[in-house]
């Protein structure tokens, strides 16, 4: 139960070349605030809330709702989105992770195999139960 694997999640993700308006309607509706963005099937980047609010107009635009949402239905996800996420394998050690996601100030990690798949995605929110979980049985 100290691996990864056991408290990783099974990621959700958009293709780079969606627009932001679908991949905002894919968080709210599954209400997850990041998805990994993938192209031919390659993790590519990483969408998250902050990315999406830093590509697109503030609340102090003048542009009206339908202005908005016309806009973001024509902006890619491969524009907001952070390239080069940070990755974690399967095997890593939940609390080495616990570390790393600390001491780099990180929220999620994706989680990828030896060749490169994505397989599933950790939020802190995850490590706190495995380490929750861990002091528990300790």
């Amino acid at each position: 139960m100290t691996r990864v694997t056991h408290w990783m999640k099974k990621p959700i993700t958009v293709e780079d070349d969606s627009s932001i308006m679908e991949a905002s309607h894919i968080m709210k509706e599954e209400r997850i605030p990041y998805l990994p963005v993938m192209h031919s099937g390659k993790l590519v980047g990483l969408l998250t809330e902050s990315s999406i609010s830093k590509s697109t107009p503030g609340k102090a635009t003048s542009l009206d709702t339908w202005e908005l949402h016309y806009l973001l239905s024509k902006i890619p996800v491969k524009e907001a989105m952070i390239r080069n996420p940070y990755t974690v394998r399967p095997e890593a050690d939940i609390r080495e992770t616990a570390r790393f996601l600390h001491d780099r100030q990180l929220s999620c990690l994706c989680v990828v195999s030896e060749e490169g798949e994505l397989v599933g995605i950790l939020t802190v929110t995850d490590v706190l139960e495995a380490l929750l979980a861990l002091c528990k049985d300790g």
